[in-house]
């Protein structure tokens, strides 16, 4: 049976190994933090994401959020492909990379399937509020990479209704219109229309945000 985290509840705690030396969840204390795993070192697919996180960790940073990646290897093997990767590919990978070979993290995090694969952690995404909440989960099969788009796009909307006490919409861009909360009571239901926002109907009303959400 694997376990898995609940959102909107305290991440499970780690102490870690990894190539920037050691790690533990309350070093993230204070920022975001997108810790994600990948089945295996040196593989095509986590090679393209791994690709992917460097060349947005810069974006990731400004809005405060770091990375952190995990897999079923031992440091020796999560260094030499990184080595590997900036030879061959020109990238240098900035964030660090848990060592877990124990699957310590990986089954706290339920990041192990076994109908996916035995030993492999599968491609799981989580995204950890400064406060070490577990706010967003995603998970990719093994033969598909993810969209570091999309978790871009993800962060910014979660810091937007963090900000501004609202939803965000299908795709949800920086710019557009956010949805207003509906009304809870059948008076609230009746003054929504005069409330000044943009009315489809009681439950569903938009508005303008002021400006982009500064980093928490």
């Amino acid at each position: 049976m694997t376990g898995l985290p609940r959102l909107n509840e305290p991440a499970p705690d780690f102490h870690a190994r990894t190539t920037h030396g050691d790690r533990c969840l309350a070093d993230y204390r204070g920022k975001w933090l997108i810790l994600f795993s990948h089945p295996s070192d040196f593989t095509p697919v986590c090679t393209t994401e791994f690709i992917g996180f460097a060349k947005h960790a810069d974006e990731f940073a400004a809005m405060n959020c770091e990375l952190l990646g995990l897999s079923i290897d031992s440091i020796f093997s999560h260094l030499a492909w990184t080595r590997n990767i900036k030879e061959k590919f020109g990238v240098e990978i900035p964030f660090p990379i848990i060592e877990d070979l124990k699957m310590e993290v990986a089954q706290a995090y339920g990041m192990i399937h076994p109908g996916a694969a035995d030993t492999s952690a599968v491609r799981a995404t989580f995204l950890i509020d400064p406060e070490g909440k577990l706010r967003a989960m995603v998970y990719y099969p093994m033969s598909n990479g993810r969209s570091i788009d999309e978790f871009v796009r993800l962060l910014t909307a979660i810091q937007t209704s963090d900000a501004n006490g609202v939803a965000t919409p299908e795709d949800w861009r920086p710019g557009q219109p956010a949805i207003v909360p509906p009304p809870k009571t059948a008076a609230a239901a009746e003054a929504r229309a005069s409330e000044g926002y943009t009315y489809t109907d009681w439950y569903f009303s938009t508005r303008e945000l002021p400006d982009a959400p500064k980093a928490a």
